[in-house]
């Protein structure tokens, strides 16, 4: 058993570490930890925003509104404005709201409606929220569905709702998408020059009091962590819904791989973008210059997409490898990410099986601020359902429902106690909806479970071995092919870059053992009484190739009494992107990895040696959960991992066209033995 350590970079690391503990954390009580439903103090945050409105008039938009940035380009923007009984546009000025999107504020117009038609939006969701699939083959179909009752539509649209009740709304297109001006700067550090100066803009209208508060989600909700991290004066409460503090890690190239998500995304964003804001049109907004600038840059970033393959390393074009290179644009943007300055009041909340989830379920402990002044949720959700559930007995309040009471609290002052949520409600795999002051949770403590070659005989798989807490005697090389490991395509992974789709599959998404079938399982003894997991985990494999290149997938599961194989949590890695970022990780006190973040170059890149053995530490995403008593904790490694993450070209075929099809070998020496380390509240046997 091992105690965590951080592992600290420099000395000024500690003095800004203790200045923010003197300055946050020491004149600040702590805040007892409150029941995930928010208990009585929910009851006033569901009235404040259902509740009669304070300006119950139609709520006024105006188009298109020309916003010009430093550099003269012209975004564009849908402001939302609360009317009173009497009809009239109110003057005074109010608590503005900003959500920077690239999904066109013409597509949030239309969410907007859809959530706005008098009487049918409320039946249609109700209704939504009674059909239940539980108990049936299906009921992974009710976990997406619940997601409209959840809460999170309000926050990926306008919510007409706050603006009624005291709130002005300022929806705008990122540059280079929707009807704004210029090229898509994709998180570049020009994109944050744009959030910061519309913040600006914003909080200096007739319209605002100058109190900020940003929402939206996903792509819009990374914008409010990168603007938030730069403390801009007027920017109040931030309220991101599954957004990334690293998105390199989190999916752009995960453990030195790709998956399909990335470049469909990147696709879908620049056909929305190609397409005319069709209220602009209707209102005579028309915008050459918008036109020109589609026109010169119709698929960003498709060149760097057919740049990619290559095929082997040596030949990828100069301007792709130039971005791979720390201190690029695109990497910046994707990388030079931090949390740790962010002083704005931050609501956060994430889901285990998000693409996002690594940074989400960080972003508590690397905000340094006092709980009252940040807070976190992690759902059991998919990116395509946030918040599935909610405002349902025993779970959270619906998410827009605790969005306003968070801006009502930063924003206008009211003591509505929404600082003593949480400060962290978990939903812990294997249990069910908790609270606690913080995650990682207290208490933990790393342990080193062996991959033995002592048969389990609970899995079928190529290879079914053991997990044990005593370093095994005997040795053996066990192989597992690329071949095999597309039974990954049925797997929690698959549903994960599916955002969710392809979890209606319940005997892929919540059950792995036909996944497993294409891999080597080792699962430990039951446990004897619940046994808790809280923090990140680190696979250790030493390995040997056939070929200069190899690719890793593993996955810590619950094996419950009848067999079902549940994901916990999955990590993946290329081998020979396997040089370690010491700076950013973290060991624990006899030097296993807990986090590990990899350097991710062509620089530090390690091609491997056929036939010696390697030893690399694969990262896997955070956890919580309780192993139940009769539970079984199982490892499962596979050599591929599609859709969720494979190869890109110029690797995959660096070692030859076989190469994709190559064998790879674990190897079981008790000299140099395998291992996964987890974060446990109570030793496992």
């Amino acid at each position: 058993m091992k105690t965590v350590r951080r592992t600290l970079v420099s000395t000024g690391v500690l003095t800004v570490a203790a200045a923010m503990t003197a300055l946050w954390i020491v004149p600040s009580p702590a805040v007892a930890e409150t029941q995930p439903d928010g208990g009585a103090l929910a009851a006033g945050w569901i009235a404040a925003h259902d509740g009669p409105p304070k300006y119950p008039g139609p709520v006024h938009i105006d188009f298109d509104v020309p916003v010009t940035m430093s550099d003269g380009t012209v975004l564009k923007a849908n402001i939302y404005r609360p009317v009173d009984a009497a009809g009239r546009i109110v003057e005074e000025p109010l608590p503005t709201i900003v959500n920077l999107t690239p999904y066109t504020k013409f597509a949030s117009l239309l969410a907007d409606i859809a959530l706005n038609i008098p009487v049918l939006s409320d039946a249609l969701i109700e209704l939504v929220n009674r059909f239940d699939f539980g108990g049936t083959p299906f009921d992974s179909i009710t976990d997406l569905t619940r997601a409209a009752s959840g809460g999170a539509p309000r926050t990926f649209a306008a919510d007409r709702k706050l603006v009624q009740q005291g709130y002005t709304y300022v929806v705008a297109d990122v540059r280079g998408t929707g009807y704004s001006q210029g090229s898509w700067q994709f998180l570049q550090q020009r994109e944050t020059e744009d959030t910061l100066e519309l913040i600006d803009w914003a909080s200096k209208q007739a319209w605002s009091d100058g109190n900020i508060g940003m929402s939206g989600l996903s792509y819009s909700a990374i914008n409010q962590f990168k603007a938030a991290e730069q403390n801009p004066p007027a920017l109040e409460a931030i309220f991101p819904v599954e957004g990334s503090t690293d998105v390199l890690t989190d999916v752009a190239f995960p453990g030195g791989g790709v998956g399909l998500f990335g470049p469909l995304y990147i696709a879908g964003v620049d056909i929305i973008s190609n397409f005319p804001d069709l209220v602009g049109i209707a209102l005579g907004h028309l915008d050459l210059k918008w036109l020109v600038d589609r026109i010169e840059t119709p698929l960003e970033f498709f060149d760097y997409f057919l740049m990619a393959l290559s095929l082997n390393v040596d030949s990828v074009p100069e301007p792709l490898r130039q971005q791979t290179m720390p201190g690029s644009s695109l990497r910046n943007a994707w990388t030079d990410s931090h949390p740790e300055r962010i002083q704005v009041p931050s609501f956060v909340y994430g889901g285990w099986h998000d693409i996002f989830a690594s940074s989400s379920a960080r972003s508590f402990a690397d905000i340094p601020l006092p709980p009252e002044r940040k807070k976190l949720i992690m759902g059991d959700t998919y990116h395509a359902n946030p918040g599935s559930g909610f405002g349902n007995p025993g779970r959270p309040p619906r998410l827009d429902v605790l969005q306003m009471a968070w801006f009502d609290k930063w924003l206008k002052g009211i003591d509505n106690g929404i600082d003593q949520y949480g400060p962290v409600a978990l939903w812990q795999q294997g249990s069910g909806w908790t609270t606690t002051s913080e995650f990682p949770r207290r208490g933990m403590e790393y342990q080193r479970m062996y991959l033995s070659p002592a048969r389990s005989g609970t899995a079928n798989s190529v290879y079914d071995g053991s997990l044990s807490g005593q370093t095994p005697t005997d040795a053996a090389q066990l192989t597992v092919s690329p071949v095999t490991g597309i039974t990954s395509l049925c797997s929690r992974d698959a549903a994960v870059e599916s955002t969710g789709v392809l979890s209606v599959a319940n005997f892929c998404g919540r059950d792995d053992r036909i996944h497993e079938l294409g891999g080597l399982t080792f699962t430990g003894a039951p446990v004897g009484e619940p046994t808790m997991l809280s923090g990140p985990i680190t696979v250790h494999l030493n390995t040997k190739y056939d070929n200069v290149e190899g690719y890793w997938a593993v996955t810590v599961n619950d094996v419950a009494p009848d067999g079902q194989s549940t994901v916990l949590a999955s990590g993946q890695l290329a081998a020979s992107m396997r040089a370690i970022d010491e700076d950013k990780s973290e060991k624990d006190a006899d030097g296993d990895y807990t986090r590990t973040v990899y350097k991710l170059t062509f620089a530090d890149r390690q091609p491997v040696v056929p036939g010696q053995p390697t030893t690399l530490d694969v990262a896997v995403n955070p956890v919580d959960a309780v192993l139940q008593p009769g539970h079984r904790l199982r490892v499962n490694v596979f050599a591929s991992n599609f859709p969720r993450g494979f190869l890109a070209p110029p690797m995959l075929f660096d070692g030859g066209i076989l190469n994709a099809l190559t064998p790879q070998h674990v190897v079981l020496d008790p000299a140099a033995p395998s291992f996964v380390n987890l974060p446990v509240g109570r030793p496992l046997g």
